[in-house]
């Protein structure tokens, strides 16, 4: 590979190993973690690059994580469930997008039941479309 000059930024990685890969060695067994949780919850999911960051997909977009100085930010917000709402109120960012801080535990139990929460809504979703519904 040739030499990036310093004003060169580099390429966007394009799968969630390479974005791992390119975080400090500290956070990527926490990316690791959140990564098999969202596969706990969507084995069937296909993993992919959206945004510069890792993604999910089924049935439309799943979830999205990304690794920050401080915390993992997961999107996007949780919506539809008031008991899975209150649950992650304490990690929520201004605009709902979660930020689940690096120096506590990583909720991965609560991963996994954000991303059934999505798995479910994009299946309703796709389901009303087939259906000849509009979306609202």
């Amino acid at each position: 590979m040739p030499p990036t000059s310093p004003d060169q930024k580099p390429a966007p990685p394009s799968t969630i190993d390479e974005y791992i890969a390119g975080v400090p060695a500290a956070v990527q067994a926490t990316l690791q973690a959140v990564r098999q949780a969202v596969h706990r919850a969507a084995p069937q999911a296909q993993e992919c690059i959206s945004y510069r960051i890792p993604a999910f997909r089924q049935d439309g977009m799943l979830v999205y994580f990304a690794a920050f100085k401080n915390h993992i930010g997961f999107y996007p917000p949780v919506r539809g469930d008031a008991q899975l709402m209150k649950a992650v109120a304490p990690y929520a960012g201004e605009k709902g997008n979660l930020r689940f801080p690096l120096d506590e535990p990583m909720p991965l139990a609560l991963i996994e039941d954000i991303t059934r929460l999505r798995l479910a809504q994009n299946a309703q979703q796709m389901a009303a479309s087939k259906g000849g519904r509009k979306k609202s």
